[in-house]
Parts: C-alpha cells; sequence; structure tokens
C-alpha cells in the first residue's frame, strides 16, 4: 500500500525516470530521420548489390535492385585481371593513409602544444599564419609540390603521397583547440613531481587526448585514402598507383563494366567503413571536445 507514494516521490525527484509519450511531433521527426537515413544508406546498398550483378543485369534499364543471378564475376574480374592488379593498388594506398596519418599526427600534435601551451614571441602571428593557409586552395600547390617532389627524385614514389601533406594547418588547429580544454592544473601537478615539458606532453597531456587523435588520424586516413588528383600527377607506373588513380584507369578500360566499376568501389569503401565503426565512439568525443575555447 506504501510503494505508489514512494515511487511518485522518487519520480519528482528524478531518481526513476518516467516514460514521456509519443506525441505526434516525435512521429514526424522520427519518419524523417528514417527517410534522411534511407537517402544516405541507398546508394551504398545499391552500389554493394550491382557488383554482385552479371554485366547485363548491371546495364540493364530500367536498373534492379536485387542481383538476378547472384555472381561474383566483378570482383573475379578486378582481382584476376594482370593488367588491373587492384590488390596491389589496394596494398599501396593502406600504407600511403597509415603513413600520412601517422605524420599528420605527430607533427599537429607538437605544434598544436606549443601553440596551446608554451608562450613565446609571436605565438599568435603563428597560429595566424597556419590558420591563414586553409583559405589557400590546395589545387594552387600542386605545381609547387610537384617542382620540389621532383627536385628531391620522390615521383612515382610512395613517398610522393605521403610526405607534401604531412603538415596539416586544420589538424594544428583541431589538436590546439583540443589542448587548450585540457585542465592546466594536471600539467602544474606533473610539473610539480619534476617532469619536463616532454614528459608532460608524452605522459599526460597525450593519453587525455585519444579522441582528438583518433579522430584527426582518421580524418588524415581518409583524405589521403580518397584523394585522386595529386596521385595521378606523381604516380606513373601501374606498380605505384593507389586505389582511387588506379580504379580510374579500371573505368576508362571497362566504361560499361558497372559490375566491375561496383566491386572497385566495394574494395575502396569496405576498410573506410570499418575504421568509422571501431573509431566512432572517439570520433564523437573527439569533435564534441574540440574547439570550445578560443
Amino acid at each position: 500500500m506504501n510503494t505508489m507514494p514512494e515511487v511518485e516521490g522518487e519520480e519528482r525527484i528524478g531518481l526513476v525516470p518516467r516514460k514521456r509519450p509519443l506525441t505526434a511531433r516525435h512521429v514526424v521527426r522520427y519518419a524523417g530521420l528514417i527517410v534522411l537515413a534511407l537517402v544516405f544508406v541507398s546508394p551504398l546498398v545499391f552500389m554493394v548489390l550491382t557488383s554482385f550483378k552479371t554485366r547485363g543485369d548491371a546495364a540493364g534499364f530500367p536498373p534492379s535492385w536485387i542481383p538476378d543471378p547472384f555472381t561474383l564475376e566483378g570482383y573475379r574480374a578486378i582481382l584476376t585481371t594482370a593488367g588491373t592488379p587492384v590488390l596491389r593498388w589496394f596494398a599501396n594506398s593502406m600504407v600511403a593513409a597509415v603513413s600520412n596519418a601517422a605524420l599528420v599526427v605527430g607533427t599537429a600534435a607538437l605544434a598544436g602544444y606549443a601553440l596551446a601551451r608554451m608562450t613565446f614571441r609571436g605565438r599568435n602571428v603563428v597560429f595566424g599564419a597556419i590558420i591563414a593557409t586553409l583559405f589557400v586552395p590546395p589545387v594552387i600547390l600542386v605545381i609547387p609540390n610537384f617542382l620540389i617532389v621532383n627536385e628531391l627524385g620522390w615521383l612515382n614514389t610512395l613517398v610522393a603521397v605521403i610526405v607534401p601533406t604531412a603538415a596539416s594547418a586544420f589538424g594544428v588547429f583541431f589538436l590546439r583547440q583540443f589542448f587548450l580544454g585540457i585542465p592546466l592544473e594536471l600539467e602544474e601537478a606533473a610539473r610539480l613531481d619534476g617532469a619536463n615539458a616532454f614528459q608532460i606532453f608524452w605522459r599526460v597531456v597525450l593519453p587525455l587526448s585519444r579522441p582528438a587523435l583518433a579522430t584527426l588520424a582518421l580524418l588524415a586516413l581518409l583524405t589521403n585514402w580518397n584523394d585522386f588528383l595529386w596521385p595521378v600527377y606523381v604516380l606513373f607506373s601501374p606498380e605505384v598507383q593507389t586505389l582511387p588513380a588506379g580504379l580510374s584507369t579500371l573505368q576508362s578500360a571497362n566504361a560499361v563494366r558497372y559490375d566491375i566499376l561496383m566491386a572497385g568501389a566495394v574494395v575502396a569503401s569496405v576498410p573506410v567503413l570499418v575504421l568509422f565503426v571501431f573509431l566512432q565512439r572517439y570520433i564523437i568525443e573527439g569533435v564534441s571536445r574540440s574547439g570550445l575555447k578560443g
């Protein structure tokens, strides 16, 4: 007999969550989210299904969703044809993207921490100059970077698609904003314990910055993985091509083989989707905790 008043009292002080009634506004909101999700997911689903179609079925009009019959002909073609070493392109892209992401995170973390915590003359000027480079269209830098890479003898090597973009202005800005949100008292406590500046950075700041570091690493990896223009300029041999540049030759050689094109697109998309699934928690946390201080 006394349980109901107790529950009501607990609900009033917030100990027991109360279920809100489903209103028409909620129904409309959920319906809109479902439609929006379908708009974004439908092209991916169609791409995957088309990769399992026959050549005729993939080029048929009107297009069908379900493969009839279900076949691996597209994947077999891109994986066994001598002139299209897709697995080699995949490995080259993986090496280039991972190496570039590691360099971007390393340089951005060092520069971002220096701009966030160290005091030196011209710090704001340096930070402003770094931010100003974000307004420079990347295509303007293609020819100067090509001349530099040519002088260094890096043409037609993976180094040409790894090193030139290792210094990321966005990465410096992103990590600087995150470092500013870390309580300064933690670093002061480490300094009182005898830690020097690098030990504080390595043992205190970086472990607390894992979400931001994972977010920047994924963004850098995606940028390098999807880069098409720069590899086309600096990579010439099929053996050193990255996946986007190699798939462009696949498209020109098989202009109407939509099954092969979609199979190549699936191969290029799988690593990105897998990484996002495993790192989405860090990405959300890193983005939500960055950019709160100027």
